[in-house]
C-alpha cells in the first residue's frame, strides 16, 4: 500500500521523511498558477487601480512570504534554507487573467517543489483577494510544477 509514497511508513502511516543522509546539492523548482478573469478586473490588478492598491506587489511579496512559512502549512514539508524566491506576474494574452511563475531555489538535502508551489498559490489567492471587489467569478487554475533540477531523484521538464 504504501510503496511510491514517501511519506507512509511501511504500516501505511504517515511521518517526515528522514533526510539525514541525503546529499547536499543545488536544488531549484519553478511552478505556476493562472487566474482567469475579465479584462477590466485584470487592467485593474495590473495598474494597481482597485480599491486595495498595488495588487501586484501585494501578490509577490505574499509569495515570497508563503514559500518561507511552506513547512508550517504543509505537514510533513522540512523547513528550508531557502537561498531565493521569486515570483513574477504577468497579463495572459487576450486580457484573459493573470499568470504567477514562481521559483524556489535552496542548497540541500530535499526539494524545493513545495516551496515552488506554495508561493504560486498563494500568489494567485492574493490577486483574487485583491480582485474579488471587481469579479467575484475569477477562477484559479493550472496550479503546477514547471520544473525542477537537483537532488537523487534528477530532473524534471514538464512537456
Amino acid at each position: 500500500m504504501a510503496q511510491g509514497l514517501t511519506h507512509l511508513n511501511d504500516r501505511g502511516e504517515a511521518h517526515m521523511v528522514d533526510i539525514g543522509d541525503k546529499a547536499v546539492t543545488r536544488r531549484r523548482a519553478v511552478a505556476e498558477a493562472s487566474i482567469l478573469a475579465q479584462p477590466a478586473t485584470v487592467e485593474a490588478l495590473l495598474s494597481g487601480s482597485g480599491k486595495k492598491g498595488d495588487a501586484i506587489a501585494t501578490a509577490r511579496i505574499a509569495g515570497i512570504m508563503a514559500a518561507k512559512k511552506t513547512s508550517e502549512l504543509i505537514p510533513l514539508c522540512h523547513p528550508l534554507a531557502l537561498t531565493k524566491v521569486s515570483v513574477e506576474i504577468e497579463a495572459l494574452s487576450g486580457g484573459a487573467g493573470l499568470h504567477v511563475t514562481a521559483t524556489a531555489e535552496t542548497t540541500g538535502q530535499t526539494g524545493v517543489e513545495m516551496e515552488a508551489l506554495t508561493a504560486a498559490s498563494v500568489a494567485a489567492l492574493t490577486l483574487y483577494d485583491m480582485g474579488k471587489a471587481m469579479e467575484k467569478g475569477m477562477v484559479i487554475t493550472d496550479v503546477r510544477l514547471v520544473e525542477k533540477s537537483g537532488g537523487k531523484s534528477g530532473d524534471f521538464l514538464r512537456a
